[in-house]
């Protein structure tokens, strides 16, 4: 078959079989299909959107493309959660340990940020001499002992997604619902889990801005993982103000391990028990949330979290007394304090002007080139409902003889909306799609 009467199909809005689907993907990997043919494919997607059965092909291939993921030696339940990504994101880094202490495992690819903050990796990378698992040996092997089993995107699984990704940056169809839902779900497939919970982010600080459009993402990647044999499900989650307390990367990492020994941030409090319930719930553990946050609330009193934390740290290079001795982690070497310039209730937080803030500093990367700087961030004092007084402090910015400190100083304060008024409350667990 002609590659361009596949595009000519498409572009016409009729359904692509598997075949067809194949043949363009595969010609694409190997080179016989060029950029331009593949650049009409993506934008005739972009115009056409694609039906349940060409997306979970069109998924398939693409996670086919390269190695596969299994554990062999893993008995325990495998949870594969992913974010969609957000300012103050450290959920990963509490999810994992609690899920391991449960007799539970996560088994997940992460990657490193490109914007606001850094990714997951970037923030376990603040841990001197850390370094994640770049093989599927390596990660078998710590999972095993741990039940936390994360690992870096490589080359070698779903090729065909970055040479994809890196045509649809240039051609202006990074935005379509259907090829996010088959990047994010081709990469989920990749690795063997009996559960994909995807948290999706909707708010200012997210790259879903709207209910509507993080509901129509979640329900195709929902569709694609369903149709294909895995148990999916989206929790949206509210990132109309940053998560937690700390925004960057070491800082973060001591909010994480803060959390495992009892000391939440409410939002990241209610955020972790939500998606470690239903794991517990599609286990067929617990019926109820209450039941469920009583089991989470054992392992962390027990400090049994806070130890499978410390033996996944030991065995990924770190030094596992970063629990308890936070001075082995960078440190920044000025602060600088923001303060209120009136009186009132915290009435927002635009994350997205707070993840900038601490990208100018060095928290977070404007190309996929920049070096993050894993000492500096911003920690809040205050947030969204909280009463502030004028010249009472609002935020702190940590961070080492950067000429664009007064930059992220203005940003920070902008970002804080002050009004008279108290603010209705807003969940932070949105809506869940399964």
């Amino acid at each position: 078959m002609r590659i361009v009467d596949i595009i000519d199909k498409k572009k016409k809005n009729h359904e692509l079989s598997k075949s067809e689907i194949e043949t363009l993907l595969h010609g694409y990997l190997d080179g016989t299909v060029p950029d331009y043919q593949m650049s009409s494919f993506l934008m005739a997607v972009y115009f056409n959107n694609m039906t349940t059965d060409e997306l979970a092909h069109f998924t398939i291939t693409m996670r086919d493309s390269g190695d596969t993921i299994f554990f062999d030696n893993l008995n325990s339940y495998l949870v594969d959660k992913h974010s969609t990504g957000g300012v103050g994101d450290k959920v990963t880094v509490v999810l994992g340990p609690i899920l391991s202490a449960l007799g539970m495992a996560t088994t997940k690819l992460s990657g490193k940020g490109l914007g606001h903050t850094g990714g997951t990796i970037d923030k376990f990378e603040s841990i001197k001499n850390f370094e994640f698992s770049t093989t599927k040996e390596e990660l078998m092997d710590i999972a095993g002992k741990t039940g936390i089993g994360l690992m870096g995107y490589s080359d070698k699984i779903v090729p065909l997604d970055k040479k994809i990704y890196a045509l649809r940056d240039v051609t202006a169809t990074v935005d379509s619902i259907p090829l996010i839902a088959s990047s994010i779900m081709s990469k989920k497939l990749a690795i063997q889990s009996n559960l994909i919970i995807l948290d999706v982010k909707v708010g200012d600080g997210a790259f879903m801005k709207t209910i509507e459009e993080a509901r129509e993402l979640s329900r195709r990647m929902v569709e694609i993982g369903n149709a294909v044999g895995r148990k999916t499900m989206a929790v949206l989650t509210n990132m109309d103000e940053p998560l937690g307390f700390n925004i960057g990367n070491a800082n973060e990492i001591i909010e994480g391990i803060e959390a495992l020994k009892g000391n939440w941030a409410t939002d990241l409090k209610e955020i972790v028990y939500e998606i470690v319930y239903l794991a517990l719930k599609y286990k067929g553990e617990v019926k109820t949330f209450d039941e469920a946050s009583k089991k989470i609330d054992k392992v962390i009193e027990s400090g049994k979290a806070l130890k499978a934390l410390k033996e996944f740290i030991q065995l990924s290079g770190g030094n596992g007394e970063i629990v308890n001795n936070y001075s082995l982690l960078p440190t920044p070497n000025e602060t600088l304090i923001v303060t209120s310039d009136k009186e009132g209730y915290v009435s927002k937080i635009k994350a997205e002007e707070i993840g900038k803030a601490a990208m100018v500093i060095g928290a977070g990367r404007a190309t996929k080139d920049d070096i993050i700087n894993h000492a500096v961030g911003i920690k809040l004092n205050k947030k969204v409902g909280d009463f502030v007084r004028e010249g009472e402090i609002l935020a702190k910015i940590y961070y080492n003889n950067n000429e664009n400190i007064l930059s992220s100083k203005n940003m920070v304060l902008k970002s804080y909306i002050i009004k008279k008024e108290k603010p209705k409350k807003i969940n932070n667990i949105l809506e869940i799609i399964e």
